[in-house]
């Protein structure tokens, strides 16, 4: 199973779009406290449209919490990784995959950072800024997995106008 955790995530817009990648991936996601927004927010319902009720979610009280309750691969996001999110193998279906994200201002905490040195990976970027969107972090990552996994249980086409939608006339 793929996993998404967001280390106290400070902007309702980012969490609404990453419910809706959740919800569009079957992936859970894990949101560790403090919040930086309350759940019912009416950014968040905005950003993630009418799929955020799809979206499988746990709340966590500290890292230390989700620790205690998650097993898994974990992998950590970080501008600070020096090995990039593609050079990983995601590909075991069987596994947890945990991937971690820390709040939009600072990251995820040196502490944790250190621990998990050999899991530390970041997404290639120029020298022009200093980090991507987070939403968008996630969904490079999620499909990066699902990628190596052959996008499993995912539609192949289009199911609302049907998959010749572009060759009907």
């Amino acid at each position: 199973m793929i996993n998404i955790v967001l280390f106290e995530p400070e902007i309702p817009q980012n969490t609404g779009n990453i419910m809706r990648t959740c919800a569009g991936t079957n992936a859970k996601l894990h949101l560790i406290r403090p919040l930086g927004f309350a759940l019912s927010d009416k950014a968040i319902k905005r950003s993630g449209v009418n799929y955020i009720d799809n979206c499988e979610y746990e709340l966590y009280d500290d890292f230390n919490d989700f620790l205690a309750k998650n097993d898994g691969e974990f992998y950590f996001f970080t501008r600070y990784g020096k090995k990039p999110h593609s050079e990983f193998d995601y590909s075991d279906k069987n596994k947890n995959i945990y991937l971690i994200f820390g709040k939009e201002s600072t990251g995820i905490p040196k502490e944790i950072l250190r621990e998990h040195l050999d899991r530390c990976t970041r997404i290639p970027t120029t020298d022009k800024i200093r980090a991507l969107n987070l939403a968008n972090c996630v969904a490079i990552a999620v499909f990066e997995v699902l990628r190596q996994q052959d996008y499993p249980n995912l539609l192949r086409h289009e199911t609302i106008k049907g998959e010749d939608y572009l060759i009907e006339d």
